[in-house]
């Protein structure tokens, strides 16, 4: 029993790491805020699939990507860096902003059969 017992765990965890290293990586973008703005203000993704979103704030003040589209809010502080996933994305077009300066921080996500 305890050989049965060992090798269906050994053989669990097996097809577990198997099914992670089988998943397809997420698409990376990196998203940069210079005065207010959002560098690129347009990303183009695969429908279908998880975008990893790399955001650099040049600027001296915190702001916060914000997407009613996406369901995400996401803080990053002056200078700095966040790293944040959304999706798995179907094909259409998904708007956000800089909560604390919309009039200027605008962008959006089209999703669609390819980049």
């Amino acid at each position: 029993m305890r050989i049965f017992g060992l090798t269906l765990i050994l053989a669990l965890g097996l097809s577990g790491a198997v099914a992670f290293a089988a998943a397809p990586p997420a698409n990376i973008v990196a998203l940069t805020l210079h005065a207010h703005r959002f560098t690129p203000a347009t990303i183009s993704a695969p429908a279908g699939q998880r975008l990893q979103i790399v955001l650099t704030n040049e600027d001296g003040a915190t702001e916060e990507f914000d997407s009613h589209d996406l369901e995400v809010e996401q803080l990053v502080t002056p200078h700095g860096r966040v790293q944040f996933s959304v999706g798995p994305l179907h094909a259409g077009r998904y708007a956000f902003m800089g909560e604390f300066h919309p009039e200027t921080a605008q962008g959006e996500i089209v999703a669609g059969a390819g980049r």
